[in-house]
């Protein structure tokens, strides 16, 4: 189905504001510092804000969208509660240890602090592996938004993952993260308009305000169920524990957010925020997904579920809004990676790599370029994301069983608790959970929760007991934790 003209003029307009940003925050980018953590002057409510943006993509409304069509309620159970509660329950530790970072180590990318608390193997193991791996989870992104335009709009796949793609592309290469932050502000607003929108009207469809609690009596009784198999409480309890490595800094580019914070109470603040955003937004914006089996019964492609309610219930207009808020939930969350993973190719790998990128004498140039390389390996991925799994195979069977392993030694590294832990306990638990993931996929468990959870588990235990074995805890460590222990300046 064409979009209307009305609809093309309101999504233009969304592309050509975010490159207008971008351009604008070129000119506020006088270092590295400023490309990479905004100067380290990011306020709380803008941090906290790109923080929530950053944590969600278009794939909400495509394969968390199928899973609210196919299983109801249980899809904020195990999303968006448990990120919330991870989130809260961690604002006074580990925003608090990003700022001490970046304040006392002088640091740009969550693994600078690596090579010092472990070693420079591990450090690169960690930047690699985790590069790679987001090369994946980004490309399920635009895999996810070319979905939606494609059943909205009859755009090929291919158009709408290079239109998202080219866009996000020019801004976070020109403005860096204040270029990032800003968008993630107007993304912000765009999408709680786009989902307001059709919260409003598929209440109004249903018959009003009392279809809120109704339209769970014209469900399958499961629907309303906290846990409906396979999303069990242990599955529940195990994405609990990738959420909490994820969202207090494994997922580099929400560490960015804390690391660019001016100070702990700050970052505190910004986490807070972030996390009762997840706890209450959600809601709205599901109840949608949640009701579609009563207006579009009978789908064969639960993940086209929001695209098809939207031509259902939306007048001209609306629909551009509503795809533009779309592009925005991608757009933030893959600017923020991309932004993200230049400075650890920049900082961490490159300089080791070369000698020359040691003293380079352009990093922002580098940086942009190294952007624009890792964005293209993005979009390949997205053009071939049925080879992978699709976009729900990507994101929890992939990026979220590989996850642990690569954030277990990034997270508890920071806490005094594991400072027996060290280089080896580190390459150790990565390797065992890559094994475990290996064998975990090429496995009948007949369990969801094992599936996705036994890789991070095996790294876990083997990142303890390795680290309980290790008596010697060498004197740059003890320094570094004592460091931690105070309060930056």
């Amino acid at each position: 189905m064409p979009l209307h003209n009305i609809d093309l003029i309101v999504v233009a307009l969304f592309f050509l504001s975010m490159i207008v940003i971008g351009i604008w925050s070129y000119f506020k980018n006088k270092s590295p510092e400023d490309y990479f953590v905004a100067g380290g002057k990011l306020p709380w409510w803008l941090a906290g804000i790109s923080h929530h943006v950053s944590g969600h993509s278009g794939a909400v409304f495509v394969a968390y969208a199928a899973v609210a069509y196919t299983h109801g309620f249980t899809v904020y159970m195990w999303w968006a509660f448990p990120v919330a509660i991870a989130i809260i329950a961690s604002a006074k530790i580990f925003p608090a240890y990003w700022v001490r970072l970046r304040k006392n180590l002088r640091i740009q990318s969550p693994l600078e602090y690596l090579s010092t608390r472990y070693n420079l193997v591990t450090q690169q193991i960690m930047a690699w592996s985790g590069a790679i791996l987001k090369v994946f989870d980004v490309g399920a992104k635009w895999a996810a938004i070319g979905i939606l335009l494609n059943v909205v709009a009859g755009i090929p796949m291919t158009q709408g993952i290079l239109i998202s793609g080219v866009v996000t592309l020019i801004y976070v290469t020109f403005g860096g993260l204040w270029g990032v932050i800003i968008t993630d502000l107007i993304q912000f607003i765009v999408q709680v308009l786009g989902g307001v929108v059709m919260f409003v009207l598929v209440v109004k469809k249903l018959g009003g305000t009392d279809s809120v609690t109704g339209v769970w009596k014209q469900l399958p009784p499961e629907h309303s169920y906290l846990f409906n198999d396979p999303y069990t409480a242990g599955f529940v309890a195990v994405m609990f524990l990738l959420y909490f490595l994820s969202y207090n800094g494994g997922s580099w580019s929400l560490a960015t957010r804390y690391i660019s914070s001016p100070s702990e109470k700050e970052a505190a603040k910004a986490a807070r925020l972030s996390g009762y955003l997840y706890l209450i937004w959600p809601l709205i914006l599901f109840f949608p997904m949640w009701a579609a089996p009563v207006i579009i019964p009978g789908l064969d492609s639960p993940d086209t579920s929001y695209g098809r309610l939207m031509l259902e219930i939306l007048p001209q207009g609306m629909i551009g809004l509503v795809i533009a808020s779309l592009f925005a939930a991608t757009m933030g969350m893959t600017s923020s990676d991309v932004n993200t993973i230049a400075a650890v190719i920049t900082r961490d790998i490159l300089p080791v790599v070369s000698k020359k990128f040691a003293n380079d004498a352009h990093p922002l140039r580098t940086a942009r370029i190294t952007t624009f390389i890792f964005t293209l390996a993005t979009i390949v991925v997205a053009v071939n994301y049925e080879r992978f799994g699709g976009v729900l195979g990507l994101i929890v069977n992939w990026f979220g069983a590989l996850l642990g392993p690569t954030a277990l030694p990034l997270l508890l590294g920071l806490l005094p608790a594991f400072r027996s832990s060290g280089p080896g306990a580190a390459i150790a638990s990565i390797a065992a959970g890559i094994v475990t993931f290996i064998v975990t996929k090429n496995t009948e468990l007949n369990s969801l929760a094992l599936e996705v959870g036994l890789p991070t588990l095996v790294s876990a235990v083997v990142y303890i007991v390795v680290g309980l074995m290790t008596r010697t805890v060498p004197v740059t460590v003890n320094n570094l934790m004592e460091a931690l222990k105070k309060p930056a300046s």
